[in-house]
């Protein structure tokens, strides 16, 4: 397992220099009150370790301008925030600096699962990103439905996909986990929260089991 970064300096949390990229990515992790402080680092370590893959390194290489990359929580109703502003990913060591400002970044005061919120949270961060990108995409991960948020994620998935956005998610839930609305969260995901061009859903059994899952989604949507 890494070791958690204490400090950030500001070149890891500033903003990478204004230009194109070839994909612009908002990472949308729960970050709600059902995460206890060890699935939460878990979380963090997860999405470090994916991002310095020898595969994803290998997705981020085959895009000529490199990607660009920012990290959001949510959880309260309006309260989603950026936790790591936007990065350029082009080579192992720009994800090596985004990883680092991923485990330092504190974490931010959430609760409940307002997902939809997080969704026009990212379509803002998405329209003041200092990249160009021909393609733009939403990338959510929880464990737990979208419920008691001011616009329902239906309705901010489907402003999303009309401005050419694609959205896909990652479901934390062990096989056979139903939701409060009687179904699998995979399933809740697939019909209220995804959409786009290729918009997809993958599941990780347990935190434990994220940085695999999100081995092969980066890959999927980075290539």
């Amino acid at each position: 397992m890494r070791r958690r970064a204490l400090l950030a300096t500001p070149a890891l949390l500033g903003s990478a220099p204004a230009g194109e990229v070839d994909l612009l990515l908002v990472l949308a992790v729960d970050a709600s009150g059902s995460i206890s402080p060890d699935e939460f680092t878990l979380q963090r370590e997860g999405y470090a370790e994916a991002l310095e893959s020898p595969a994803v390194l290998a997705a981020i290489a085959a895009r000529r301008r490199g990607i660009g990359v920012a990290m959001i929580e949510w959880g309260s109703p309006g309260g989603a925030a950026t936790v790591v502003d936007w990065h350029r990913v082009t080579d192992a060591g720009s994800a090596r600096a985004l990883g680092e400002a991923i485990l330092a970044a504190p974490r931010s005061a959430q609760s409940w699962n307002a997902i939809g919120d997080a969704l026009v949270h990212a379509r803002d961060l998405l329209r003041a990103a200092p990249f160009a990108a021909p393609a733009k995409v939403v990338d959510v991960s929880g464990d737990g439905p979208d419920m008691r948020g001011f616009v329902p994620a239906p309705r901010a998935r489907d402003a999303l996909v009309e401005q050419g956005v694609t959205i896909n998610a990652l479901a934390i839930a062990a096989e056979g986990t139903i939701t409060r609305f009687g179904e699998p969260l995979a399933e809740h995901y697939r019909h209220g929260v995804i959409g786009g061009t290729g918009a997809f859903v993958l599941t990780a059994e347990d935190r434990r089991d994220l940085a695999r899952a999100l081995r092969a989604k980066l890959v999927r949507e980075i290539a």
